[in-house]
């Protein structure tokens, strides 16, 4: 079986799932203090005259946290609700009706896998604790054909899902561009005219959390990830070399900034480190959204943050779609790796 959640319940964790001690999560990295949390922005006052407020507080938690919660977003509970209930669903069929979509192969429209290597060059196939749905979501009409048939439901209620997701991180970026002082359309188009991606993470109960993790450390890759993490806690994110960990809110969707909006606005938003951890009560499904740029369209920082009232000399190079994706593998989403590699080193004047 290729699947973690077709395992007969293991009493210990199976050896290739044991990180060495120094990749395993340890309580003494924890932020301790409760009062450190992402920030929660109610976006319904973006609606009228709290506008700039809102606005405001997207700014302030993409620079000090990279990540925010977002409540009052517009997508319905029973849009969200009736997706979750799909996908979880889709993990409780029968083992060989999943194992007929598993691949390693990354151009396919969706596909299921398990495990997630450590890193690229690892040889010993440690692996994390995840099973994975991965597909291309959006467009709707132009890849609904694409995914699985079953559950029945599965189709019509990822594509309520999946246009509503859409519109929420298009008026995310909007607000994310007036208070960059961009034009309101400046993230439409080729930044984020790529095939949206939808990663449906299925973390099943662990015997020993405290020796794997169900996904490593990484800063997103592309411009914006909208997630659904449902009301199991696992999700961490890294503050001031400290793990946070993300306390779920019903019907809120946790917002991060990937490296791509890091670098288009030269460095003022950050990428930030997250990871999963497991745990050995409960199962965990996140649904994460992921907005991408049209793989052949040239990414560079805004010219209003380079030049402008900001005064600042760009400090990545130009680069496309492919390159970042060709980057992030090489890197594995290690976020300072990956900056590095299109970072521009200016020549001091004497």
């Amino acid at each position: 079986m290729k699947l973690i959640c077709d395992f007969p319940s293991p009493k210990s964790l199976p050896d290739k799932y044991v990180l060495p001690p120094e990749r395993r999560p340890c309580n003494h990295e924890l932020q301790g203090d409760l009062s450190v949390a992402l920030p929660v922005i109610d976006l319904q006052g973006a609606l009228g005259d709290g506008r700039r407020q809102v606005i405001g507080e997207i700014m302030e938690a993409g620079k000090e946290y990279g990540f925010f919660q977002a409540l009052n977003h517009g997508v319905g509970e029973d849009v969200i609700q009736g997706f979750r209930e799909a996908a979880a669903e889709f993990f409780r069929m029968p083992a060989e009706a999943k194992l007929k979509h598993y691949s390693n192969e990354h151009n396919k429209h969706y596909r299921v896998f398990s495990g997630s290597v450590t890193s690229h060059t690892d040889t010993n196939d440690i692996r994390y604790w995840r099973d994975c749905l991965k597909l291309r979501c959006y467009p709707v009409d132009k890849l609904m054909d694409h995914w699985p048939s079953q559950p029945e439901t599965f189709r019509e209620r990822l594509a309520k899902y999946a246009v509503a997701v859409q519109e929420l991180a298009q008026r995310l970026l909007r607000l994310i561009a007036e208070g960059l002082g961009l034009d309101s359309q400046f993230f439409e188009g080729d930044l984020t005219g790529g095939e949206t991606m939808m990663n449906v993470n299925y973390y099943p109960r662990c015997p020993d959390p405290s020796l794997t993790l169900g996904i490593r450390p990484h800063s997103d890759r592309y411009i914006l990830t909208v997630l659904s993490q449902g009301d199991v806690t696992g999700l961490q994110v890294k503050h001031k070399g400290r793990w946070i960990g993300v306390q779920p809110m019903r019907n809120a969707f946790v917002v991060n900034f990937g490296l791509q909006l890091e670098m288009v606005t030269n460095g003022v938003l950050t990428s930030v480190e997250h990871r999963v951890v497991t745990n050995s009560a409960k199962a965990r499904m996140s649904v994460a959204t992921l907005i991408r740029p049209n793989m052949g369209c040239r990414i560079r920082p805004a010219p209003m943050m380079v030049n402008g009232e900001t005064n600042h000399r760009p400090k990545y190079r130009d680069f496309t779609g492919s390159e970042l994706i060709e980057a992030y593998e090489a890197t594995a989403g290690n976020r300072e790796a990956l900056l590095a590699l299109f970072r521009i080193h200016h020549t001091k004047l004497l």
